[in-house]
């Protein structure tokens, strides 16, 4: 598939349950779990460290996955890690960050480098989470720069595995 390219040692490891649309872009050194969907112009783009998509995780449309090298400004660089059960809505940005499990990333949404979003997160569309911030699970983030705006309610929380879970049974409708 020229979808899915290699960049020079690595080529991405891809379950076979996952669903990569064909205007999806993977390269490098990008693994994603079972169940997992990849949605139209998405780039995840593992060149120059690693990305991690867990299980039942959906990347949807226009989003833009990446990570930063290992230099005297970001020693060790940042690697990209998103955990299983996560909605990443149209047209995020996540750039060497973590989203751990069943979080929810608002469409437009921006996560920058060392930022971690931790189980059970929800960040509102077009939100800005500045780097090296931590968003505590169990809240709704929103803004630009992103603040804790409120609990969440125990309907938003149970959507966070509902989404996850309609997202696997559509991308099994487009593959099917």
């Amino acid at each position: 598939m020229k979808n899915i390219r290699s960049f020079e040692n690595f080529t991405p490891q891809i379950d076979e349950t996952v669903f990569v649309d064909d205007s999806a872009v993977v390269t490098g050194n990008v693994s994603i779990g079972e169940d997992s969907s990849v949605w139209p112009c998405c780039s995840i783009r593992g060149d120059i460290h690693t990305i991690t998509i867990g299980v039942r995780t959906n990347i949807q449309d226009g989003s833009i996955l990446h990570v930063t090298h290992d230099s005297e400004y970001a020693p060790g660089g940042f690697g990209l890690t998103v955990g299983d059960d996560v909605t990443v809505g149209h047209n995020v940005v996540l750039h060497a960050c973590t989203v751990e499990d069943l979080c929810l990333i608002g469409m437009g949404s921006v996560v920058l480098d060392g930022a971690l979003v931790q189980s059970g997160a929800m960040v509102g569309a077009g939100s800005l989470v500045p780097p090296n911030k931590v968003l505590e699970g169990g809240y709704m983030w929103l803004g630009s720069p992103v603040k804790r705006v409120r609990e969440l309610t125990d309907k938003e929380k149970s959507f966070l595995k509902y989404s996850a879970q309609q997202y696997v049974k559509l991308k099994n409708r487009h593959a099917g």
